[in-house]
């Protein structure tokens, strides 16, 4: 965040947010280079190589929909969440917490955070092998860092967590494409008709298609679900980590709540031009909230600590704002979330997907 100087005589500063800031430059996402979008580079065969998924997967089916590029970072953001270790990362290592503790975090850092992560996560999902290899590579270095002896201080018994542990690896991939998963199924106007479930044996090829992902990351077999069946016998098996916990937010060292922490400095550091990073991180984060839960299983809000109460209205939340959800997947609308969330790279990765899927869904349907 730049500091600008605005000439006060107690020589404090004002933290200015621009335009130009807020949207970023390709750098923000980029690791190595521009990613090279899949089918455009060969395999050792001197076939288009399409990446870990490809046109005519049930995955870009799902993925490329308005729907999910819109609410991507609003689902994945509950779900990884409800995962306790994740949240144990984002508690204790993550640099937006960190400048919570240290009075520095201002809202464009919240924003920001949240902004990088569909577009780093583009390239894996969009590009071709080389790239989502290099990439898988380079957020395992940057995890290594993200370790804790607790998990959470109100139950000690479920110990601590490694972010490059299998069971970390292999729940922060499902719980990336899971959730769009979901989304799609109740956000995207498809065929002609409302939001509606796909056939099993869609959802089934979705998760199926899913393992590869996992994979990439280095998950061994033996866990990685390949259906729906396979996926809630995992989510049991792991019950004890998915629970709703009062204690799941308290800092270790101090007991304070991170959250509470990250709102008093963010609230200190405000200034009128961080509006614009405000807004767009209400809409990902905050005001959607209810009816991002009432798109989750019963499960998940229960993990949320949401009552009987506010889990019903949160199911009728969901269906109250379709009219809404449908405007923003309108095209001037998804090209400004697509922009902003999933940046420059995101947008090419993107469009060049959606032509290949495009053509290889009309030869599937030919």
């Amino acid at each position: 965040m730049r500091l600008v100087d605005d000439g006060r005589s107690d020589g404090s500063v004002h933290r200015v947010l621009t335009t130009e800031r807020l949207l970023g430059t390709a750098r923000r996402w980029r690791r190595f280079g521009a990613p090279t979008p899949a089918g455009e580079s060969l395999n050792a065969d001197g076939t288009p190589d399409y990446g870990i998924f490809g046109p005519g997967s049930e995955v870009w089916e799902v993925l490329l929909h308005p729907a999910t590029i819109v609410f991507h970072n609003s689902i994945q953001g509950f779900m990884q969440t409800i995962y306790k270790p994740i949240e144990a990362g984002i508690r204790d290592c993550d640099p937006i917490s960190r400048k919570g503790r240290d009075g520095t975090l201002t809202f464009f850092d919240s924003f920001e955070r949240l902004q990088r992560n569909a577009g780093m996560h583009a390239p894996m999902w969009l590009g071709d092998t080389a790239t989502a290899e290099k990439m898988v590579k380079h957020l395992h270095t940057i995890h290594r860092r993200v370790a804790g002896d607790i998990i959470d201080v109100g139950e000690p018994e479920l110990g601590g967590y490694a972010a490059t542990d299998t069971r970390e690896v292999m729940w922060a991939a499902l719980t990336e494409m899971h959730p769009m998963l979901r989304v799609y199924e109740a956000f995207a106007f498809r065929d002609g008709k409302l939001p509606h479930r796909l056939p099993a044996a869609a959802r089934d090829r979705f998760i199926g298609e899913s393992a590869r992902y996992v994979r990439l990351h280095g998950v061994p077999e033996g866990e990685i679900p390949t259906t729906m069946a396979q996926l809630a016998l995992l989510y049991e098996k792991y019950d004890d980590l998915f629970r709703h916990s009062p204690t799941m937010k308290l800092i270790p060292e101090t007991g304070e709540d991170f959250e509470e922490v990250m709102g008093k400095a963010m609230i200190k550091n405000f200034h009128i031009t961080q509006v614009r990073a405000i807004i767009p991180l209400m809409i990902q984060a905050i005001i959607f909230n209810l009816p991002i839960a009432g798109v989750l299983s019963g499960k998940a809000r229960r993990a949320m600590g949401l009552s009987p109460t506010k889990a019903r209205l949160a199911i009728l939340s969901k269906m109250a704002v379709l009219p809404i959800v449908w405007l923003m997947q309108q095209p001037p609308i998804e090209r400004r979330f697509m922009r902003l969330m999933w940046g420059p790279d995101g947008v090419v990765l993107i469009e060049s997907a959606r032509l290949l899927h495009r053509q290889a869904r009309a030869a599937q349907s030919g």
